[in-house]
């Protein structure tokens, strides 16, 4: 199901997927109670730039970022997110290298106790 719609999303235009973007922010505003000047007020863009988000004509990545903070969905970038991967053979080089005892201290100012 889900390979399925990601398809779908790979053959929409750009446009297309600004207006599904632009629905999702109106829709979840309105889903909220909040008019255009509260979302906008509150992310600190103008309401002209929200707008042009919700009507699918544009906008930047950091006003969609704004908005979709002010509307608790950053939740939706979580794929964006890049993860590190560590090979095999570098752990294992790691772990070899791990020091496995601790070595004895060496008494400096061999100070010698005698009873």
């Amino acid at each position: 199901m889900i390979e399925n719609s990601v398809t779908n999303i790979i053959a929409e235009s750009d446009k297309s997927i600004l207006e599904r973007i632009g629905q999702f922010i109106k829709e979840t505003r309105l889903s909220q109670n909040k008019t255009q000047q509260q979302l906008a007020d509150d992310a600190g863009i103008a309401r002209s730039t929200l707008t042009l988000l919700e009507s699918g004509a544009g906008g930047t990545l950091l006003s969609l970022i704004q908005v979709l903070r002010i509307l608790d969905q950053l939740s939706l970038l979580k794929t964006v997110q890049v993860s590190t991967q560590v090979s095999p053979l570098l752990l294992a080089k790691q772990a070899k290298n791990k020091r496995q005892r601790a070595s004895q201290q060496a008494d400096k100012n061999n100070h010698s106790t005698s009873w």
